[in-house]
C-alpha cells in the first residue's frame, strides 16, 4: 500500500494530465471523454502507469457519486423555460426511446452472440434476458458526454432540439438503471416478476419527481434566506443540497438519478443569490467528477481484453447508432412535429459515454457470469460512439441545418 504522499502525487499528476488532453481535444476536435479514458488505460496495468485496479464495485460507486453531481449539475443550468416546450417529445424519448433501443439492440445481440460466437451470458447460456441486458445497459444517452459537447466550441443544435436532448439525457439515466437492476434481478431470481418490474418503475419515478422537485424547492427557499459572509460557501451550499436529494431520495425508495436532476433544475429556476457564482463552480465540480470518473473506468478495462470481443462489439454499435437509436427517435418524436433533419440529429446525438459502463460494472456486483465480458462489450461499444459520433456531431450540426444561428 503506497503512502498518502506518494497517492497524492498520482492522483495529481492524472489530473494534471487529463486537463492537458481536455485542452489538446479542443485543438484535435476529439471529444474530451475518450482521451480521459485514454489516459486511465494508460494509467492501468497494461499501460505505462502500471497501477492495477480490479474492483467494479470501487467503480460503481465513483461513478455513481460522479453522476449525481453531473446530473445535478446539468440540471442547474437546463432552464425551465426553454424545457417546457419540448416537455413530452423528452419525456417520451426517455422512457420510450430506452425501451425501443434496448429491445432492439437486444434483439441484435440475441441473433449475433448466439449465431456466430460461442459467446455466452450468465450460467445457462445466451438467452433473450441476457441479450436484453447489454441492450439496456447502451440504450441510454449519457448526460455528461452531450452536456460536455454543447458547452465546448463549435455548432450546437437550435434552443428547441438542445433542449430535446437535454432533458432526454438528464432523465433517461434513471430508466436505464431501474431497468437494468430488474434484468439482472431477473436473472440472478430465475423469476419473471414483469409485473412487479413495471409496478417498480412506476414508484421509483413517481417518488423520484416528488423528492426531487420538494427537496430542490426547499434547496432555492434556503440558498435565497440564507445571508452567508463568504461567497465561496454558497457553491458548497448548492453541492450539499444536490447530495441531500441524492441521499434522501434513495433512502425513501426514491430514484435518486432523477431527483437529483429535478433538484438542480429547481433550484437553477429558483436562486437568486451567487447564481452564476454557483453555476460556475458546479461547473467545475461537475468537470472534476467526470475526470474522476472516466479515469476510473480507463483503469479498469483491460485492453488485451477487448480484441476477442471486438466484432461482434462493433457488429453492435452499428445496429445502435444506424438503426435502434433512429427507430426509436423517429418513432417517438415524429409525433410531436419534428422535422426529418432533426430527427436526424437527435439519432445521430444520442452519444454513449459512462452511464453505460458504469451500469456495466452491475453484472459482477449482481455475481452474474461472464461479467467481464459484458463489461468488455459494453466499453468497445461506448468508445465507438464517442468516436464516430462524438467527433461528426458538430459537423452534422452544419449539415442538417439545425445549428444555432447564435451559436
Amino acid at each position: 500500500m503506497p503512502d498518502i504522499e506518494t497517492v497524492l502525487l498520482i492522483v495529481g499528476v492524472l489530473l494534471l494530465v487529463t486537463v492537458l488532453a481536455a485542452r489538446l481535444s479542443e485543438r484535435l476536435r476529439v471529444p474530451s471523454l475518450l482521451l480521459f479514458l485514454l489516459v486511465g488505460m494508460l494509467a492501468g496495468s497494461e499501460g505505462p502507469g502500471g497501477i492495477e485496479f480490479e474492483s467494479p464495485e470501487a467503480a460503481q460507486a465513483l461513478g455513481t457519486a460522479a453522476l449525481a453531481i453531473i446530473l445535478f449539475s446539468g440540471g442547474l443550468d437546463t432552464r425551465w423555460s426553454a424545457v417546457r416546450p419540448v416537455l413530452a417529445p423528452g419525456l417520451t424519448l426517455a422512457t420510450a426511446g430506452v425501451v425501443a433501443t434496448a429491445v432492439i439492440v437486444g434483439g441484435a445481440a440475441w441473433w449475433l452472440l448466439g449465431t456466430f460466437t460461442s459467446f455466452e451470458l450468465g450460467q445457462g447460456g445466451l438467452g433473450w434476458p441476457e441479450a436484453l441486458l447489454l441492450g439496456v445497459i447502451v440504450s441510454s444517452t449519457d448526460a455528461a458526454a452531450l452536456f460536455a459537447m454543447f458547452r465546448g466550441s463549435g455548432p450546437r443544435p437550435n434552443r428547441r432540439i438542445r433542449s430535446v436532448l437535454e432533458l432526454e439525457s438528464g432523465t433517461n439515466d434513471p430508466f436505464a438503471v431501474i431497468l437494468t437492476t430488474a434484468v439482472l434481478g431477473v436473472l440472478t431470481s430465475g423469476s419473471d416478476g414483469a409485473d412487479g418490474v413495471v409496478l417498480d418503475l412506476l414508484f421509483q419515478v413517481s417518488l423520484g419527481v416528488l423528492a426531487g422537485v420538494v427537496l430542490g424547492w426547499l434547496g432555492a427557499e434556503l440558498t435565497n434566506r440564507l445571508q452567508l459572509g463568504t461567497k465561496g460557501l454558497y457553491p458548497v451550499l448548492a453541492v450539499a443540497i444536490g447530495l441531500v436529494a441524492f441521499g434522501v431520495s434513495d433512502l425513501i425508495g426514491a430514484n435518486p438519478f432523477l431527483a437529483v436532476y429535478l433538484a438542480g433544475m429547481l433550484l437553477g429556476n429558483r436562486i437568486r443569490t451567487q447564481r452564476d457564482l454557483i453555476l460556475d463552480a458546479t461547473d467545475a465540480f461537475a468537470w472534476l467528477a467526470q475526470i474522476v470518473m472516466f479515469l476510473a473506468l480507463g483503469l479498469l478495462v483491460v485492453p488485451s481484453e477487448l480484441l476477442g470481443l471486438a466484432p461482434v462489439a462493433l457488429a453492435l454499435a452499428v445496429v445502435l447508432m444506424f438503426i435502434a437509436r433512429p427507430v426509436a427517435v423517429f418513432a417517438c418524436l415524429a409525433p410531436f412535429g419534428f422535422g426529418a433533419r432533426g430527427m436526424t440529429y437527435v439519432s445521430w446525438a444520442g452519444l454513449k459515454g459512462a452511464v453505460p459502463i458504469v451500469l456495466a460494472t452491475f453484472p459482477a456486483t449482481f455475481g452474474l457470469g461472464e461479467a467481464r465480458d459484458v463489461f468488455n462489450l459494453v466499453f468497445f461499444i461506448v468508445v465507438v460512439s464517442v468516436l464516430v459520433q462524438g467527433l461528426t456531431l458538430p459537423r452534422a450540426a452544419r449539415s442538417l441545418k439545425v445549428a444555432d444561428a447564435g451559436a
